[in-house]
């Protein structure tokens, strides 16, 4: 065959094959147009399964081409009145820009500039009006309010809006970030500085994502539940695209498409920074983005183009427009809007002849124009309806903005653009020209608000779309209509009385009997939200499993292994308990969406989170953290928590530094009690404060997995166990006397310690159970600031620690399971003149018998001992040869290595 005829046979086939390509596109294109999507969607998964099950290779692709998943077609009609709501987008972009500029103008006295951020707003502006005017409804008494967890750095979008709305004032805008007065506007969203106003701290990239997927299950489980009706809400979350590459942001997606929170909406910006620069320069993150939902099983909306860019589509008919934007990379179409439409068509519309040609005709402000999806009202409202509606699949809209949108020259896409928050006059003068704001040049130096008549169109409608939609967003509800009641002591009778002789309980088996005794009040125990995270059988809990059930929105669809024992693993559609597998951060995500259910759902729930000690606020402290600015209410559990108890873990199991985390949140409550009767004193407190009162705190309370007896309750030390200590036992009459302070299973080390120094060593000593060293600096801290500004009160309060200790006289020697700072809290507060010997567990953890590890971290009894001696030389009672003798005594080796050190 002549080289032609191989041309001429290969064209042949490739004639063959084209024909054969259109013929499968037309069939296609007739069942999409007689049949609908989800038909052509069938047949095209039974022809790639038939493929596959032929032994052919057809790898899955989560992508689709980059353009809008909704096509011209089937967009629906926008509702609204386009005019009055692009109007009211402007005067809130104004707003926002002004209060942010006027809190940077130049104040050397004070320190500088606040910060602030104009940019990311900027960006969103056109999907958070939308969302106000058409889709997020209030709480009303049919509706219980959609949550919106709005990206942390368009606070001041949301101020500008409240200041149209009448719900915050100009004295307000003007003290953006200036709160010490108590009339200042939150840097970012806060719960706590602004109770009334945000709902969810978002700006720790990451969590909002996460913990917003929890909330949507929550709503759901309560909906199982029959506790609140929760059908019609909507969780929305905004991310920002940079975001997203925070682990916790996509941490959970998985759970979410799981078990089909339909009520989930995220929103991701996509405005191509992050920053310091792009997301992805060399790539795409909307495409990235599409396939980590997409594979996961969520419904996936792409808004990439606006309207203006339709006809362009339209007269693509080779594809090559869209093969060019498919090639395009992110860092390129940063630097498109970075620029002019001079530059666009040179750098985009220039890769190809036939692009330029398409755009010969339109002039370099046509081509500027070409709009992004997230900035079009059309496009973002029916991105919006079309996730509003869809059932069976969590949705992301994946939008693509433009960061600074409306900036100019001074930021609009440029990688400085997240931190701007000073614009020049001539700045200011093209921000009010691109949006039409009507403020005289005259007036513009001195940065005026603007807000239009009350009786005008703009105001009318934005009072009416909120009234429509049932009240103002955000707001915070601070305390729930409800009236639930705490138990009285004498239900826990059970752990208050004494060990019946050869029993032994750990305070961990404790807890589980206090819960169990709540979970038969009739009035609390539906409130009860048990979670765990695959540690039930370690903290004895499995008993829950058949007697409230495991919370599976499906069910139970088989048949559990060991459903011949009681405590068989059963999953029911109303569960009542929490199971996270292995997933701290879950775990504490859902305990946060009940511990604040007072607030967004009008229900008071009673969440105790219990998990390994050393794997909650050194794994999750940041949630922690935002429970202390949500407000939380609940009990965190850290069980087998102190360095030395929970023997044969080793290093990374062993918690020696939990409690001092703890303490750095303000409102969390921190105990680590010794005995069941505490812990029974301490929960029933706790709940009389958080559910009864509702005061804003929530408990962090450990447990251990020693067994032992225990002494029961007697009612002369409720006051002292909730202070934070109390005398538990003296011992000896002897001219010399000690004061021994220790908590947890350590205090067992200490009671052992009272008899050594008794029967070897004639010193006599009193006892003290300390239920919380972090409760008693605080009181000691309040004492301080007291005197501090009332120098005249002759009567000022002692601190508990102090009144407790002046009259017992002595070394005082404390000994816990933590490392030495956390005993080491009270050393102000500790009468004058008194000698302190702290001991602790510094230093990494081992795997050992909890003797062994006691002994390495020299806070056994026997350094109990050695430190109340060495205290006594001090104070001149005893020579130095007794503590030498002591050493000698107990085989203690002065030479071994430090175990506190590296």
């Amino acid at each position: 065959m002549s080289s032609s005829d191989q041309v001429n046979a290969i064209a042949n086939v490739n004639s063959d094959e084209a024909l054969e390509t259109q013929e499968w596109l037309d069939a296609l294109e007739a069942v999409l147009d007689r049949e609908g999507p989800q038909r052509a969607h069938y047949l095209l998964e039974q022809l790639i399964d038939l493929a596959r099950r032929s032994g052919a290779h057809i790898p899955f692709s989560p992508n689709t081409a980059y353009v809008n998943t909704i096509p011209p077609g089937l967009e629906p009609a926008h509702p609204g009145n386009l005019i009055l709501e692009e109007r009211i987008r402007s005067y809130v972009r104004w707003n926002a820009m002004v209060m942010v500029v006027r809190a940077n103008r130049h104040h050397p006295a004070d320190g500088g500039d606040l910060g602030g951020h104009i940019a990311s707003f900027a960006s969103l502006a056109t999907m958070i009006g939308c969302g106000q005017n058409h889709f997020w409804h209030g709480e009303t008494e049919n509706h219980g309010g959609d949550l919106v967890y709005f990206q942390g750095h368009s606070s001041p979008g949301m101020y500008g809006r409240a200041y149209l709305e009448g719900r915050l004032t100009e004295d307000q805008l003007n003290n953006f970030r200036q709160e010490t007065g108590g009339k200042g506007l939150s840097s970012y969203p806060h719960p706590k500085l602004m109770p009334e106003f945000w709902q969810f701290p978002t700006v720790s990239m990451g969590l909002g994502p996460l913990m917003a997927i929890y909330q949507a299950r929550f709503l759901k489980y309560l909906h199982a539940r029959g506790i609140a009706d929760t059908s019609k809400r909507k969780v929305w979350v905004f991310c920002g695209d940079g975001e997203m590459d925070e682990p916790e942001s996509l941490g959970a997606i998985g759970l979410a498409a799981r078990e089909k929170l339909d009520n989930l909406i995220f929103v991701v910006n996509c405005n191509l920074q992050r920053l310091d620069g792009p997301v992805r320069g060399n790539g795409k993150i909307i495409q990235e983005l599409e396939g980590d939902f997409r594979g996961s099983g969520w419904n996936v909306i792409k808004l990439i183009w606006g309207g203006y860019w339709d006809p362009l589509f339209a007269r693509d008919k080779e594809g090559i427009l869209r093969r060019i934007m498919e090639e395009s990379v992110d860092g390129e179409y940063q630097a498109y809007k970075a620029h002019d439409g001079k530059f666009v068509r040179e750098q985009f519309f220039g890769k190809h002849p036939k692009l330029l040609e398409m755009v010969s005709r339109m002039s370099d402000e046509d081509v500027w124009r070409l709009n992004r999806g997230g900035h079009d009202p059309h496009k973002v409202y029916a991105a919006f309806a079309s996730a509003n509606e869809h059932r069976g699949q969590p949705t992301v809209i994946l939008a693509k903005t433009i960061k600074g949108y409306g900036m100019g020259h001074v930021g609009q896409a440029k990688n400085p653009t997240h931190q701007q928050k000073k614009l020049d006059m001539d700045a200011v003068r093209e921000f009010r020209d691109r949006f039409n704001i009507p403020i005289p040049d005259d007036k513009l130096e001195d940065l005026p608000y603007f807000k239009p008549a009350d009786d005008s169109p703009e105001m009318k409608y934005l009072h009416e779309r909120r009234n429509a939609l049932g009240g103002y967003l955000p707001k915070r509800r601070t305390k729930a209509d409800e009236h639930l009641k705490a138990p009285a002591l004498e239900a826990f009778k059970a752990v208050l009385e004494p060990t019946a002789e050869g029993r032994e309980i750990s305070t961990t088996q404790a807890f589980v009997r206090v819960l169990n005794q709540i979970l038969r009040d009739k009035e609390l125990a539906p409130r009860v939200v048990p979670v765990l995270v695959d540690e039930s059988r370690t903290f004895g809990m499995e008993g829950l499993f058949r007697q409230i059930g495991i919370y599976a929105p499906e069910g139970q669809k088989y048949t559990p292994v060991d459903k011949d024992q009681v405590m068989y693993y059963r999953e029911a559609a109303d569960g009542q308990l929490l199971q996270e597998g292995i997933n701290e951060a879950g775990g504490f995500s859902s305990w946060l969406a009940a511990a604040t259910s007072y607030s967004t759902n009008n229900r008071i729930m009673i969440p105790f989170y219990i998990y390994y000690s050393m794997f909650g606020f050194q794994r999750v402290g940041d949630l922690a953290w935002a429970a202390g600015d949500m407000q939380a209410r609940g009990f965190l559990l850290g069980g087998t928590a102190g360095r030395t108890t929970l023997n044969g873990e080793g290093l990374q199991h062993e918690d020696g530094h939990s409690h001092i985390q703890s303490s750095l949140i303000p409102n969390c409550v921190s105990y680590d009690p010794s005995f069941a009767h505490e812990i029974a004193v301490i929960i029933r407190d706790g709940l009389r404060r958080m559910i009864e009162n509702q005061e804003n705190v929530f408990y962090y309370i450990t447990v251990m997995n020693e067994n032992y007896p225990q002494p029961g309750f007697n009612p002369d030390d409720e006051e002292g166990i909730l202070r934070g200590m109390y005398k538990f036992k003296s011992a000896g009459k002897g001219k010399l006397r000690v004061q021994l302070m220790g908590s947890g299973t350590i205090l067992r080390e200490v009671l052992a310690a009272q008899e050594l120094l008794e029967s070897d060593w004639g010193v006599a000593s009193d006892l003290w159970s300390v239920t919380s060293f972090t409760e008693l600096r605080r009181d000691g801290l309040d004492c301080e600031r007291h005197s501090l500004l009332n120098p005249q009160d002759t009567q000022a309060p002692l601190p508990y620690v102090t009144r407790q200790l002046e009259s017992a006289p002595g070394p005082i020697v404390i000994s816990t399971d933590y490392i030495k700072a956390y005993g080491d809290q009270i050393r102000p507060f500790i009468p004058k003149g008194r000698t302190l010997k702290v001991l602790g567990t510094d230093g990494f953890g081992r795997s050992d018998f909890r003797s062994k590890l006691r002994e390495h971290f020299e806070i056994n009894r026997h350094f109990v001992v050695l430190a109340a001696l060495r205290g006594l030389v001090e104070d001149g009672q005893l020579p130095v040869a007794k503590v030498v003798e002591a050493i000698k005594k107990y085989g203690i080796d002065p030479n071994k290595a430090n175990p506190h050190h590296a």
